[in-house]
């Protein structure tokens, strides 16, 4: 089976990537770059216990996507307990928003975001009332 175990966000500054996943979502980081030969740091999503992946903040070796352009690789989604709080954030530490808050009618409130970086990825907050 195929499972889901690692991801990479490309970065192109590696501290101010660091402090935006770090002061939004509380991750924490480990220095990987020798393993990894180039600027490579663990993102530490959560606790163990919880459902979840680790990842990593890669620096990033080609142009970033432009603006608006179409979807080219994985969107990852964060799960969140309070959308609106998350939003503000996120706005707050330079991100901007990709596809304003919707419903999943019965299950979630979904919505997406640009990172500081020029990357596009989702927060999830479950609600079964949402409509």
């Amino acid at each position: 089976m195929g499972r889901l175990v690692h991801f990479e966000i490309h970065v192109d500054d590696m501290e101010r990537a660091k402090k935006f996943y770090g002061e939004i979502f509380g991750w924490k980081f480990e220095d990987w770059s020798e393993y990894a030969g180039m600027p490579y740091f663990g993102a530490i999503t959560g606790d163990t216990s919880e459902p979840g992946i680790d990842g990593a903040l890669v620096k990033r070796q080609t142009p970033p996507p432009e603006l608006n352009q179409p979807m080219n690789g994985y969107s990852c989604t964060l799960g969140i307990a309070d959308y609106d709080s998350t939003e503000a954030k996120i706005l707050e530490h330079g991100g901007k928003v990709a596809l304003p808050k919707y419903a999943l009618p019965g299950m979630a409130w979904q919505g997406y975001y640009v990172d500081t970086e020029g990357n596009v990825f989702g927060i999830h907050q479950p609600d079964k009332n949402a409509k």
